[in-house]
């Protein structure tokens, strides 16, 4: 191999690597709960989310009293979001429900206002329904051909069950791309739809009674 083509692929090399930091984003650096604001209904917006959720062992932990969220600065178009969910357990967490009950977000529009539960497309995180896609504020999507019905929430039931038991951690994936829209969770696609309605926004981590750990947040934009 001469020296110019070995500094050529050198260079291919380090703009592939450069090419792809770019695209992954990391939406929780595992240390803070910067680039999150959170919002619960009694005390409205905390830009300073840690007033209401915390950090610990690399995990966002959502418990308490009462229901809300967080909800990422960044808006996004066209991107693959992973994350990874378990329920906490623990019986020293403050709750707010028995109910396995919580979701994640995303394409909730920079406009909408905060509210529980703002305009936008949830994966629904529920004992025996994670994956059901939770349509709120009129956002409409074609599932099997046939397009949701605009309503204030709208449940449209996952393909399989295909949660992990209590206390293990699930990942999800989600692909929106040019308007089709992909659940998947543990590797298997869980939710399907074309023609969303809503096309860019932000992603939103719910907490709604019983305490939930996220970690691994991760977008990675697509072309």
């Amino acid at each position: 191999m001469n020296n110019l083509y070995r500094l050529l692929l050198i260079a291919f090399v380090i703009s592939s690597i450069s090419t792809n930091a770019q695209k992954k984003i990391n939406l929780f650096n595992e240390k803070d709960l910067t680039g999150w604001y959170a919002f619960e209904p009694k005390t409205g917006k905390h830009e300073n989310a840690s007033e209401v959720f915390s950090v610990e062992d690399n995990m966002i932990r959502l418990y308490g009293k009462d229901a809300g969220y967080l909800m990422s600065l960044e808006n996004f178009e066209n991107f693959q979001l992973t994350a990874e969910f378990r329920w906490n357990t623990d019986t020293s967490f403050v709750r707010k429900s028995d109910n396995r009950n919580s979701g994640l977000m995303y394409l909730v529009p920079v406009e909408t206002a905060d509210e529980l539960w703002p305009k936008g497309i949830q994966f629904q995180i529920k004992e025996n329904a994670s994956g059901d896609f939770i349509l709120l504020q009129n956002v409409t999507l074609n599932v099997k051909g046939k397009k949701t019905i605009a309503g204030k929430s709208v449940e449209s039931k996952f393909f399989k069950n295909a949660e992990k038991p209590v206390g293990e951690w699930n990942k999800i994936k989600i692909t929106v791309k040019n308007g089709v829209v992909k659940q998947k969770l543990n590797g298997n696609l869980v939710n399907k739809g074309t023609e969303s309605s809503v096309k860019n926004g932000r992603i939103l981590l719910q907490y709604e009674g019983f305490p939930i750990d996220f970690r691994r947040v991760i977008i990675k934009k697509c072309k």
